[in-house]
């Protein structure tokens, strides 16, 4: 059953059209089924789901997430003093804003039920045009400040944080919620803390940005909080103007009480202190938002933390419970325990309800049934039950009437009779002599190790010859006859082929 899990975790990696070409590069030649033309407007396209593209979303959302940090930064306290290193990055990342803008236009798009991917030219064009095409544009443009900065060039940077909509735009797309979803279980959960606290730390520190920026646009009244602080001074560095901006700005995001004002003395509703009393109400308002979402996404973090396990702690506190009130003995007790340790590792799944979501297709990897008869195998690997042994128990026991055979999905075991001894792994299967007529078992199997088991029962295995009687008796006396029966076991079999015929 791993190795159902296994082609049904690969299967779902796979892209939903075929590709062809440079896929280092991301430039490909695709087609939608190998019977269809490509059409001359979908010949190279950027194909989403490519390693190439995961890749520079990735790239992209970083350098949005550092001009997310920068830009309110320079607008509330560099003041057209940014440095040539600052200024350095402001091309570099205008010139990629720019380079994605074109991209996009070749940017193959996933339907929201992420079932296709959406390559045709003309489509992803308008599609495009329609929705970020303007919002990508307004990011981009640029700006320069002069040394003497007015209202109208401050106003005028506050475009700058239309740059937000290029991260939204980012992690809005279907393909990049897919890649993380295929990272590993703990890989999910920890990216889901580590974006939980980076949209906490952005809001915390636009909100300690915008402390400073609303003063500043007003030249910074005399009864502003950044003269009560005395930070007008000389000496006062970008870092302690941000710190104490923060320092403000979490105080009344956490309702301490501090940084908060009088009641304005002045009788005009645009007055700076109205618009002060107004920035200290929208960051207590935040904060109880922030404080909601965080103890919200902590609650469902913690509820869907591994549910297999909890379950199965469940289980297992029950069975304790049960064990103890029967007063079993503690060697009882014990194997029993380890029993289901052995057969569910310490998760508790719905064995049935998966194998029943899972593709026909999948479940022919089953050794025993590969190559046999499509509806018959369908119809039987529906009707296998799983089974654990415990290292040292006797599956089934020689000339002991059966009507189960089993197949060993993980484990070891021992096949012995009188006069030879054989050793099962994984893949292989006894007692099909019983399975096909319900007579005794040829030989003794005991488990060397812990056996995952699948076993198809006599009455399970008629009800599937029914519809199916001849190939299927055909083709399975076949496969037994490839392990070199001993002569009873030939005999067997010869009328079992003469009864199927």
């Amino acid at each position: 059953m791993q190795t159902i899990l296994k082609e049904l975790v690969q299967r779902s990696k796979c892209t939903v059209c075929t590709a062809s070409g440079n896929r280092a590069q991301g430039l490909i030649t695709c087609s939608v089924a190998q019977t269809e033309p490509v059409p001359a407007h979908a010949a190279r396209c950027l194909v989403p789901m490519t390693a190439c593209v995961s890749y520079y979303i990735m790239v992209m959302m970083a350098i949005t997430f550092l001009n997310l940090i920068g830009i309110p930064m320079e607008i509330a306290f560099l003041d057209g003093d940014s440095g040539l290193a600052w200024e350095s990055f402001n091309v570099f990342s205008d010139t990629l804003f720019l380079m994605d803008v074109v991209l996009n236009f070749r940017m193959g798009i996933i339907t929201e039920d992420a079932e296709e991917a959406i390559l045709d030219i003309k489509k992803i064009r308008v599609s495009y045009l329609r929705t970020w095409f303007i919002p990508d544009v307004i990011a981009d443009l640029h700006y320069h400040n002069d040394d003497n900065p007015s209202k109208a060039n401050r106003m005028m940077r506050i475009l700058m944080f239309v740059r937000i909509l290029s991260l939204i735009r980012l992690a809005r797309v279907s393909r990049l919620v897919r890649f993380f979803n295929e990272v590993e279980k703990v890989i999910r959960l920890f990216f889901r803390i580590l974006s939980l606290f980076m949209m906490i730390f952005l809001l915390c520190h636009w909100n300690g940005c915008i402390q400073y920026f609303v003063p500043m646009l007003e030249e910074f009244p005399t009864d502003c909080w950044v003269r009560k602080e005395n930070l007008m001074v000389k000496n006062s560095t970008v870092i302690v103007k941000y710190s104490w901006g923060v320092f403000r700005a979490l105080s009344q995001m956490i309702a301490l009480s501090y940084g908060s004002m009088d009641a304005p003395t002045s009788q005009s509703f645009c007055s700076p202190d109205y618009i002060e009393m107004w920035i200290v109400m929208v960051s207590m308002v935040s904060g109880c938002m922030m404080y909601t979402i965080l103890v919200a996404n902590a609650t469902t973090m913690i509820a869907n933390l591994d549910p297999a396990a909890k379950e199965y702690k469940s289980k297992m506190s029950r069975l304790e419970h049960y064990m103890a009130f029967m007063k079993l003995p503690p060697e009882l007790q014990l194997r029993i325990s380890n029993y289901y340790q052995a057969r569910y590792g310490g998760k508790w799944f719905d064995e049935k309800y998966i194998m029943d979501t899972i593709s026909s297709s999948l479940k022919e990897k089953v050794p025993m049934f590969q190559n046999r008869e499509e509806n018959f195998i369908n119809d039987v690997l529906l009707k296998l039950h799983y089974e654990v042994f415990q290292e040292g128990d006797v599956i089934v026991r020689q000339n002991v009437p059966g009507d189960r055979m089993f197949f060993i999905d993980h484990g070891e075991a021992v096949m012995e009779t009188e006069s030879y001894e054989r050793e099962l792994c994984d893949g292989d299967f006894f007692g099909e002599t019983c399975v096909l007529t319900k007579g005794k078992h040829l030989a003794t199997v005991k488990a060397l190790t812990d056996c995952q088991c699948f076993s198809l029962s006599w009455d399970d295995f008629q009800e599937a010859l029914r519809c199916f009687r001849n190939t299927s008796v055909i083709a399975l006396v076949g496969r037994l006859g490839s392990l070199s029966p001993s002569p009873s076991q030939a005999f067997l079999l010869k009328k079992i082929a003469r009864c199927s015929s």
